[in-house]
């Protein structure tokens, strides 16, 4: 299991969450549906910043089906919707 840090991410017209980025690593870019699938059979993590600005990328259950997300903290800065795009 590879422990895989985001940079950038992917949005469609909507804003939604189409892949996660990393450039120049080997993974990257990663569909939303196949991290969604990493994260759910344990294959990889994904996370945000690193250190103590480090946050966890999840798996939630919304009103549309399933999509990717930072847990809530006190920046907006780690938000996947607030990485720059790629």
């Amino acid at each position: 299991m590879a422990d895989r840090q985001v940079k950038a991410t992917g949005k469609n017209e909507d804003g939604d969450i189409t892949s996660l980025c990393n450039d120049g690593a080997d993974w990257s870019p990663r569909a939303s549906a196949d991290a969604i699938r990493d994260i759910d059979n344990n294959v990889h993590t994904y996370h945000v910043g690193s250190g103590s600005s480090r946050v966890d990328i999840h798996v939630v259950d919304g009103d549309n089906g399933r999509f990717l997300r930072t847990d809530p903290d006190r920046t907006t800065t780690n938000n996947l919707d607030e990485l720059p795009n790629c």
